[in-house]
């Protein structure tokens, strides 16, 4: 089976016997917290139990960590379970998306049917002022990411305003997926979440993947002031999505505000680091904003880098890129030397 994302760290396990040092897959580099593997570890003794479908203390610490009521959460199994749920709940017969774009979306929006029409970000992986001439009474769904992905480059706050009012106007819903917002420098000023009383066709995605390295763990959550909406995205799919031990590690998460500190703090020194050193190296590197940098080569990367132990993401399957193109997380310094060591050896 062909995959279309990073993380494949079982694939080479089996080629290799050993585990490699992950640069496809963009999670904390700090590893789990300790609260997280804590709740986990308290939770085993509990799984005799089916879990609580409506994740009750979940989207109470949620709501509380959001400030938003706790009926505009729903919880999934991960922000891929949310991202279906939310296309098959919309029924949308078009939608838009941008190109580049997390293939999650197109894949999702393919498996219900959906016709899919893409929009090319510029040159430096912005969004414009073009996007908003493209949103009419056909277009029924738009997916966005901020920061986007591949690219990791923000969306200036007042097109986004300006994007939502217009698809409110022809009548058309918003997925905001803004599972790297918190690794912007001000993250605040750029997450759509002030926006969402104001527009019940607006859902915000977010996720405790990236922030909190809890890919195995599956948990992510929407907001959406549009209760009857969430509704349908809850029937959508299979109840029990979202595990016990899954929300006892959100609820623990949520109170890890020193360890959240220190995962921002260290991505934003070590990407301006990393971002130097690629360059230096002649590689063409977008100065991405998020927990990762995307970068191209004439000399291919992938292969030889994984026979040195290390995985980095090639994004030739992403929507309007090329086999030249490539993704790598930020990491620790000692990791992120590593890779630019072994950059070193494969451009010599």
């Amino acid at each position: 089976m062909k995959r279309t994302h990073g993380g494949d760290w079982a694939a080479y396990q089996e080629e290799y016997g050993t585990l490699p040092l992950d640069f496809s897959a963009n999670v904390s580099p700090l590893g789990v917290p300790e609260r997280v593997r804590a709740a986990i570890a308290a939770a085993a003794g509990e799984i005799d139990r089916y879990p609580d479908p409506d994740c009750r203390a979940l989207r109470g610490a949620i709501a509380a960590h959001e400030g938003v009521a706790a009926e505009w959460i729903l919880c999934g199994n991960g922000a891929s379970d949310l991202i279906y749920r939310a296309i098959f709940a919309a029924r949308a017969r078009r939608a838009l998306v941008t190109a580049p774009a997390f293939g999650g979306y197109e894949a999702a929006l393919e498996a219900a049917g959906c016709e899919i029409l893409r929009y090319s970000l510029n040159s430096e992986f912005r969004l414009d002022e073009g996007f908003l001439a493209v949103i009419d009474d056909s277009v029924e769904l738009v997916i966005l990411c901020q920061p986007n992905n591949p690219a990791g480059v923000s969306v200036d706050p007042p097109l986004l305003r300006r994007m939502i009012e217009r698809c409110a106007a022809c009548d058309c819903r918003v997925l905001m997926d803004e599972c790297f917002v918190d690794f912007l420098d001000v993250p605040e000023a750029y997450s759509c979440k002030p926006l969402l009383k104001e527009f019940p066709n607006l859902l915000v995605l977010n996720a405790f993947t990236k922030l909190c390295a809890m890919a195995g763990v599956r948990l992510g959550y929407v907001l959406c002031a549009d209760e009857a909406f969430l509704d349908a995205m809850r029937r959508a799919g299979p109840p029990w999505s979202v595990s016990h031990p899954a929300q006892a590690a959100g609820v623990a998460a949520l109170e890890e505000s020193a360890y959240i500190e220190r995962v921002r703090a260290l991505v934003r020194i070590e990407r301006a680091w990393l971002r130097e050193q690629l360059a230096a190296l002649g590689l063409a590197v977008v100065p991405g904003e998020a927990n990762f940098l995307l970068f191209r080569s004439a000399v291919p990367l992938a292969a030889p880098l994984r026979r040195r132990g290390i995985l980095i993401r090639g994004c030739g399957d992403f929507a309007g890129l090329d086999d030249t193109w490539y993704r790598v997380a930020v990491r620790t310094h000692a990791e992120n030397q590593r890779l630019i060591d072994a950059l070193t050896e494969v451009l010599a």
